[in-house]
């Protein structure tokens, strides 16, 4: 096993608010190898975007980040902003998720790139150009030495999120962390842009942090994967382990609410009930328990934070009850559906 490239400790990002603070990370672990796709997955508010964006010290000043961020060897929450320009965009690039608010409406695409080129590398200004029009054509943009000449407001929506990854990719990053790269995009672009990152893990060893709530995308192109909620990872391991024995009540609940092709047809999908919690003050214990059929007093689920153990080598979940209920089949797709059935007896009830 190679020492990872980046490697995440105990972070932790709260906002200071009129209200208070907003504890929107809270004890997030995370690590990522060379060639490595890891996807981190959740609801929307989960923590997802809010882990990503500290990691490149992105948050505004509001935020308060503890835990330590180690790439190659070195702090990033503790180096000086010069460190961290050399960093972003050189040596670990971020696709935004929102396009529109990430170009500069008033450049021109092809300078943004070009500039972003120049800012990491000693190449010529027709150089980068030219390696400009070659990423936008990697990314699919037709015609891509006349629009490299155009503005973000003659490009359509899916568009400017390609122009954004050519952005993100053109100085061949070491990792590049995807926050919803595919938004706004139709599915054969979402296929292309997916395939171009993982060529790029793949065959030029780039690590990849993929942000996204898509499950699809995660068992199709992720090795790792890691599921957030309320601020805190609850489950992590390869994606066959979590998808095929998955061992949280929260990760069997979004695998669920997914159509499947071997289903049948008239069978509704099942969503989680409730709503995420609010993070000005998380519940107590298991921040999923008052939206689990399995949450138990007993256990300690309402007023004890359940520690992290091994399902199996590399696969671990935070959950009182997980080795229970694994046991009993109730975390497979056929066991959350029976629990939902009117009459089913509940385990420990």
């Amino acid at each position: 096993m190679t020492d990872p490239l980046l490697e995440v400790v105990d972070l932790g990002v709260s906002f200071r608010t009129d209200d208070g603070p907003v504890q929107a990370v809270r004890g997030v672990n995370l690590s990522v190898e060379a060639g490595q796709v890891l996807a981190v997955v959740g609801e929307s508010g989960s923590g997802k975007s809010v882990t990503a964006m500290s990691l490149l010290q992105l948050l505004p000043p509001t935020a308060e980040i503890t835990g330590r961020v180690t790439w190659q060897g070195e702090d990033l929450l503790t180096v000086p902003p010069s460190r961290i320009r050399q960093v972003r965009g050189g040596e670990i690039s971020m696709i935004f998720q929102d396009p529109l608010t990430a170009l500069n409406p008033v450049y021109r695409v092809g300078d943004q790139i070009v500039e972003m080129i120049q800012a990491h590398e000693k190449v010529s200004r027709a150089d980068a150009r030219r390696r400009a029009v070659e990423m936008l054509d990697m990314v699919g943009i037709p015609q891509p030495d006349r629009r490299v000449d155009q503005y973000t407001h003659e490009f359509s929506g899916g568009m400017r999120q390609r122009a954004m990854i050519a952005m993100a990719l053109a100085c061949n990053p070491k990792l590049v962390i995807a926050d919803e790269p595919t938004t706004a995009l139709d599915v054969t672009v979402q296929a292309q842009v997916l395939e171009v990152l993982t060529d790029l893990a793949h065959r030029l060893g780039t690590a990849v942090v993929l942000i996204t709530h898509d499950l699809g995308v995660v068992a199709g192109m992720a090795d790792q994967v890691s599921v957030m909620y309320a601020g805190r990872i609850v489950e992590s391991g390869s994606v066959d382990h979590v998808f095929d024995a998955t061992g949280h009540p929260y990760t069997a609940g979004l695998l669920a609410s997914l159509p499947r092709l071997d289903g049948d047809v008239d069978q509704p999908l099942l969503p989680i009930p409730g709503q995420p919690p609010s993070m000005l003050s998380p519940p107590a214990g298991c921040s999923f328990h008052p939206r689990c059929r399995w949450a138990s007093e007993a256990a300690g689920c309402f007023s004890v934070l359940p520690p992290v153990s091994d399902r199996s080598p590399g696969h671990s979940s935070s959950c009182h009850r997980a080795r229970e209920l694994v046991e009993a089949g109730l975390l497979d797709r056929d066991g959350v559906g029976a629990a939902s059935a009117p009459g089913h007896a509940e385990a420990g009830s």
